[in-house]
């Protein structure tokens, strides 16, 4: 209820002030999240060494933008839509260099504006629908314009309108039901176009206030919880063939409930197994938190016992070299999500992981600014794609130290 002395505000005007307070907000945050008292102490060198760095690196992806306001391929939005976010990351909101950065996200929103499908999807073509617009939606959230609010509504209806439902009956009985995939209407789910959904439609969910029913286009959470479990290696909750409780695998998760890109391996007992890797364990991580799991819930517990048991920032481990800046950036994000401060390895060692990542990227760091992987896999030697992985992840560790 307004207060009697202060005259009530318009619709437009609390708009506005909501999508100003999420432009200040860190979009991978939730309620999960925490500050340890470890990491609230003087971290000043770190925090300067980490603003150095992303100095360097905003500083190049502003040199990368196209004159028609896209970043490296305009015929992936979402390109463009990680561009914006790494933007939006630079944790120092007082510099001047926020004033003149103004133009250059103005024709970033533009362009993924142009991209606005009438179905609500935000897309060129009809490849990696869901992973276009999911990530264009993301970055629109951070605009602080309450003019995008129509188009945000339509691509968040039209995102959750696009988990799968292979027997249209609204409940789970394909290992695919609850997933995303790639869009195009093939019979397809995975747990990155499942990720990538999960975290638009987590933090866009506000956009279903005030809505009339017949707007509240919502996500099967439920089924997406399920689908999640027929990707993780734990007995007792994904009764696929493959799972398996042995050390190796046990909590961490394979791309689909059919493949890992890492393969598989025989186990001593003649199992053959789909062998788990890191940044997908990670994404299944978050996407659980996302989701609405608390970090004490047994299945976010297995994937992190994984993570503490395959800890290190040198590969992708499983996949060595390939999708390497992904895994450092969603490890970033799921970490932070869980409330982890340390990772306590099976040496009884106790890693600062913000530290030990944020080392790693400085090593990694190019003279010009930018980050680039030598391995392509998954486009990770498109420099744009790699450097807005790693500036999100700086933006993510610097706010918590």
């Amino acid at each position: 209820m307004p207060s009697p002395n202060r005259p009530p505000r318009s619709r437009a005007v609390r708009a506005w002030l909501d999508w100003f307070v999420l432009a200040w907000i860190a979009l991978p945050l939730t309620a999960a999240e925490t500050v340890s008292p470890s990491n609230s102490g003087n971290r000043l060198s770190l925090r300067l060494e980490i603003q150095n760095a992303m100095d360097k690196g905003l500083a190049w992806m502003e040199s990368q933008q196209r004159s028609q306001g896209h970043w490296s391929n305009p015929e992936h939005p979402a390109l463009t839509g990680l561009a914006l976010v790494a933007l939006h990351s630079d944790p120092d909101s007082n510099r001047v260099a926020r004033a003149t950065r103004r133009p250059i996200l103005e024709r970033g929103y533009a362009f993924l504006l142009s991209c606005a499908q009438s179905n609500g999807g935000i897309y060129v073509d009809k490849k990696l629908v869901n992973y276009n617009t999911s990530v264009s939606l993301m970055a629109l959230l951070l605009s602080g314009n309450p003019q995008h609010e129509p188009v945000l509504r339509r691509a968040r209806r039209f995102l959750a309108s696009n988990q799968n439902d292979f027997g249209d009956s609204g409940t789970v009985d394909d290992s695919l039901d609850g997933g995303f995939g790639y869009g195009d209407g093939s019979k397809h789910g995975d747990a990155v176009n499942t990720l990538h959904a999960l975290e638009a439609l987590h933090h866009s969910r506000r956009l279903l206030q005030d809505q009339p029913s017949s707007e509240l286009k919502d996500l099967n959470w439920t089924a997406a919880i399920q689908f999640l479990q027929t990707c993780q290696h734990l007995p007792g909750t994904n009764a696929q063939t493959w799972v398996s409780g042995d050390p190796a695998n046990r909590g961490g998760f394979i791309y689909s409930p059919t493949e890992s890109k890492a393969g598989e391996m025989t186990l001593p007992q003649g199992k053959v197994a789909l062998r788990a890797y890191a940044s997908i364990s990670y994404a299944g991580m978050l996407s659980y938190i996302y989701a609405g799991l608390t970090p004490d819930d047994s299945r976010v517990q297995a994937v992190l016992d994984w993570a503490k048991q395959n800890y290190t920032l040198q590969e992708n481990p499983g996949m060595g070299p390939q999708g390497l800046y992904f895994y450092f950036h969603t490890m970033a994000k799921a970490l932070r999500a869980a409330g982890v401060d340390r990772l306590e390895t099976p040496d009884g060692k106790r890693h600062d992981w913000r530290q030990d990542l944020s080392l790693r990227l400085f090593d990694l760091q190019k003279p010009d600014g930018r980050w680039e992987n030598d391995n392509g896999r998954w486009w990770e030697k498109d420099p744009v794609l790699s450097t807005s992985y790693s500036l999100i992840a700086l933006g993510l560790i610097h706010r918590t130290l």
